[in-house]
């Protein structure tokens, strides 16, 4: 039985207790009351009748006159008067009618008064003994309204007390349900703080777990931390912070290989001309401070196109790979700004900062790509110091030549209703987790990859629609199957309230196929707009859904700001895994973040699993499953 509950039944015990021992209490001096009043009367009223009658000549017709009198105007049950030997004299008797009162509350109060009885004189002689007895139902009924007027005053200090109880009751149950919430959220191992209550024992009780949850949380940002300096030590270039040649080429096939809007976007590379010369001209330190500048403006150009990673490919060359973007104009005026920056604030030396972009699509091939790139830097390099030249798209590549034809065949095939692809998800037992199920668009008579069209969906602010549509036809394919699938959301739909409500509306009405879905959104989306990701999982988590995120890697250390969302499942970006087999520093890295999730009680899984060696091995480490062209029921 709850808390509340048994105050609830304590406080009504209470009152019931105060009010039937009031009532008992009020009604027994009130019968006693009553009951001596009419002993009073009974015996004022015979003395003073005996006195009337010794006065009189004792002739029989005058004293019954007398008695008569006496008996109609003094509500008499009985008056009558014998003689010493016990004859009757004269007698009056009336009925004791009790009316308007229950029959149960006569018999729970009924008077227990003696007739009373008085002699008279005849001179110096005893004429006879007169016994009167008053009648009782008028006392009967000034009892009962008594008694109800004392259940009407107690039932209304009851009421008040209830009111009063209810009110305290409720200041007790909202920080009450806040210590059991923030409870459930430790145990689930969520490790929220709380408001601290008035109540003294609620507020320690609270105090404690605040602790606790700032402890933890303490704990993870410092783990983390010394995790992502480990693993920018393994991946990254000691001296510009961006990625190494090995780990940007991983990143690179990762996007090339994956089923989501991952798999187009722009490739650009970068060269600083002449490196040894400015090296040679500048010094070595002041040359480490430039390729660093360089490298802090290449990945503000990522940013501002909507994120990605910059790699060093070697001495002076860059690259940068920007998932998803199609706007060749502000990309390159972007990048062409930054360098030109740069080269304004070296004055000491005119840099020569080159420049080559390409689009890149699911069908590309990394050799095929960077002979592109390549050739194109070749042709800026005949230009000035800041020579740009893009990689010529291939016109056979292009599905649409313009905006209203892509608008047109991609609402059309949102309508038509998307195809969901099926890729397993594994756990440490070999049972299936999910399947991973990224949308098919059906275009110019075939069923397109996401890489194909996301650019333009999101381009064209088909987002939402499309996402909602993916949703439904995973419960549709729920409801057939009855298995559990992972589908993608954007965040431009997690920023849109009207998304979200129809979302909910739609995993309301299916609350079975609700618990077998798993919702994944990009790591971006949560770093990027904590709250709308706080405000999803509080809408959509008590629905029965999985919410985590996918391609986690370089912001593991800024996870601990999502602690407390509920956070179900993260899957641990392909360059985090790739060769795991023969890397000790990158097992320690992923056995690390393994291990911190764990403590979270969140789910951990490795993408693009590519054979049995990375599966067994990342499992080894303590991962919760696996995924990727690798991995097979």
């Amino acid at each position: 039985m709850s808390l509340i509950k048994q105050l609830w039944i304590t406080i009504l015990v209470i009152l019931l207790l105060a009010l039937g021992g009031s009532l008992a209490i009020g009604l027994t001096a009130l019968r006693n009351y009553t009951e001596q009043e009419i002993r009073i009367k009974n015996i004022d009223n015979v003395n003073a009748l005996a006195l009337s009658i010794s006065q009189l000549d004792k002739d029989p017709v005058v004293i019954e006159l007398l008695m008569a009198a006496q008996f109609d105007t003094g509500h008499y049950q009985l008056i009558e008067l014998h003689t010493p030997g016990g004859e009757l004299i004269a007698r009056r008797e009336a009925d004791d009618p009790v009316d308007k009162v229950p029959g149960w509350f006569v018999d729970l109060v009924r008077f227990d008064i003696p007739s009373s009885q008085a002699v008279i004189q005849n001179g110096w002689q005893q004429y006879g003994t007169l016994t009167l007895q008053s009648q009782h139902g008028f006392a009967y009924q000034s009892l009962w309204h008594g008694a109800i007027r004392l259940v009407a005053w107690f039932g209304l200090a009851a009421l008040v007390g209830l009111l009063l109880a209810g009110w305290i009751v409720r200041t007790i149950r909202k920080p009450l349900k806040a210590v059991i919430a923030q409870a459930r959220d430790i145990g689930a191992r969520h490790f929220t703080n709380s408001p601290e209550p008035r109540t003294r024992e609620l507020r320690q009780v609270v105090q404690a777990m605040n602790r606790l949850s700032n402890s933890v949380r303490q704990m993870l940002h410092s783990e983390s931390e010394k995790l992502d300096k480990l693993r920018r030590r393994l991946q990254q270039d000691k001296a510009t912070g961006a990625l190494g040649r090995d780990a940007f080429m991983t990143q690179l096939a990762a996007h090339l290989e994956s089923n989501d809007e991952r798999a187009s976007g722009c490739l650009a590379m970068v060269r600083l001309n002449q490196l040894p010369d400015v090296n040679q001209h500048l010094g070595r330190a002041p040359t480490k401070a430039l390729l660093k500048n360089l490298s802090q403006r290449l990945h503000r150009v990522v940013q501002t196109q909507g994120g990605g990673v910059v790699g060093r490919l070697n001495s002076g060359d860059f690259a940068l790979l920007i998932p998803g973007s199609e706007n060749n104009g502000a990309l390159g005026k972007a990048l062409t700004a930054e360098l030109e920056a740069l080269r304004n604030s070296e004055t000491s030396q005119e840099l020569e900062l080159f420049s080559a972009l390409c689009h890149y699509a699911p069908e590309d091939t990394i050799s095929t790509l960077m002979a592109g790139l390549d050739a194109a830097l070749a042709a800026a390099e005949a230009q000035d110091g800041l020579g740009q030249q893009w990689v010529e798209s291939q016109p056979g590549n292009l599905l649409y030549t313009n905006r209203a034809d892509w608008r047109n065949a991609l609402e059309r095939a949102i309508a038509q209703g998307p195809r969901l692809a099926s890729f397993p998800v594994i756990d440490a037992h070999g049972n299936l987790l999910h399947h991973e199920s990224p949308a098919r668009l059906h275009l110019k008579g075939e069923w397109r990859a996401a890489g194909t069209f996301m650019p333009w969906i999101s381009r064209l602010a088909l987002t939402t629609s499309l996402d909602l549509a993916v949703a439904k036809a995973a419960i549709d394919s729920i409801v057939r199957d009855h298995t559990p699938l992972g589908i993608n959301l954007s965040l431009a739909s997690i920023r849109d309230a009207h998304f979200l409500t129809r979302l909910s509306d739609l995993l309301k009405a299916h609350p079975e196929q609700a618990r077998l879905l798993w919702l994944e959104l990009p790591k971006s989306a949560a770093l990027r707009d904590p709250e709308r990701f706080r405000l999803l999982c509080r809408v959509l988590l008590p629905l029965g859904c999985r919410i985590g995120l996918e391609h986690v890697g370089n912001e593991f250390s800024r996870l601990g700001e999502l602690q407390g969302t509920g956070l179900s499942f993260l899957k641990f970006d392909r360059s985090l895994v790739q060769g795991i087999e023969t890397s000790q520093e990158q097992q320690t890295v992923l056995l690390g973040m393994a291990t911190l999730c764990r403590s979270l009680g969140v789910l951990t899984i490795a993408e693009g699993v590519a054979n049995d060696t990375e599966w067994q091995t990342v499992l080894d480490l303590g991962l919760d499953g696996v995924t990727g062209p690798g991995v097979r029921l």
